[in-house]
């Protein structure tokens, strides 16, 4: 809580230097927030219907989401294309942690059928993402299983998201040897390249407060003719660019400490680690898309959170941590 604190607090001091608009920041933090508060409670009292009623929620959002938002549906995985990819790995990770948490034989296998019916969703409706995403957080909640440290886990989690975060920086600036830098810059379009371009521009130009909350689009010179929302499509460098060095750090002290709550979490090692899984592929979409300006998909990754992290008064089997 403290650090969600910073992170709305750092968004108003930037705002009021430069004149942005915090609200995006400050919605985004509350729906956190809330989520992860409500996820602490639902899973303390109903460990197992909890996150499957949660799983279910999501896999109808990820389904109805491109008739309910506004706006055209951007590029995968720009936009709602990228939301309802986080959702559909958020709802799998929800189902996973569902499945581990009861201790009916029947009922986990129904539960991680669910999990598979819900990556299968995402190739069902065209998001490739969404059905990739799915796919690598069911496979690693399985394989928590048989992990007996979850602090291995963890730490390969931590890994996979610098990288993404890494190889978003590295391809906008331009830091990649030729053959890589082609074979990855080939992998996005060349729109989605020149807003992170843009992104370390403007970050350069004020590294310490940023240009302000909301103002990307009106200083980016490729923004308006590219995506009618005036962002970069990169969590990480939005930060950057919008808030500068602080807003990175607070971005990345937020996900750390996300990681350290699952570390020490009272429940057992295969939830913490599936919700960890969803988490990070939350973070790796995120790195290349949009999908943090959506407050389903905040409040979401909140819930996930709490219901991983929440000590169920009825009592759980806790693996080695």
């Amino acid at each position: 809580m403290i650090l969600l604190g910073f992170c709305a607090g750092w968004s108003l001091i930037t705002a009021a230097v430069h004149d942005g608009r915090p609200e995006g920041v400050l919605l985004a933090v509350l729906a956190a927030t809330a989520g992860y508060a409500a996820g602490r409670i639902s899973g303390a009292l109903l460990p197992v219907v909890a996150p499957c009623v949660g799983a279910s929620a999501g896999l109808a959002l990820a389904v109805l989401m491109p008739d309910l938002a506004p706006g055209s549906r951007y590029t995968a995985p720009l936009g709602q294309a990228g939301a309802v990819a986080a959702l559909l790995a958020l709802s799998t990770g929800a189902a996973c942690c569902a499945s581990w948490a009861t201790p009916v034989p029947a009922l986990r296998l129904g539960l991680r059928a669910l999990a598979a019916g819900i990556t299968l969703t995402g190739a069902a409706i065209g998001s490739a993402e969404g059905c990739t995403a799915g796919a690598a957080v069911l496979l690693c909640s399985l394989a928590a299983g048989s992990m007996a440290h979850r602090g291995v886990g963890i730490t390969g989690l931590a890994l996979v998201a610098a990288a993404a975060a890494g190889t978003v920086w590295a391809v906008a600036a331009g830091a990649l040897p030729g053959g890589l830098a082609q074979a990855l810059t080939g992998r996005f379009d060349a729109h989605r390249v020149q807003l992170w371009q843009d992104a370390l521009r403007l970050a350069h130009r004020a590294p310490g407060l940023g240009v302000g909350p909301g103002r990307f689009g009106e200083l980016s010179g490729s923004a308006p003719g590219v995506l009618p929302d005036g962002k970069p499509h990169s969590a990480p460098l939005q930060q950057l660019a919008e808030q500068g060095l602080v807003g990175v750090l607070l971005l990345m002290a937020v996900f750390c400490w996300v990681l350290h709550a699952l570390w020490r979490s009272p429940r057992s090692t295969p939830v913490a680690l599936s919700a960890g899984a969803a988490l990070t592929a939350l973070t790796v979409i995120a790195s290349a898309g949009n999908a943090l300006s959506f407050t389903t998909v905040t409040a979401g990754a909140g819930l996930l959170a709490g219901w991983a992290t929440a000590r169920p008064w009825a009592g759980e089997e806790t693996l080695s941590a």
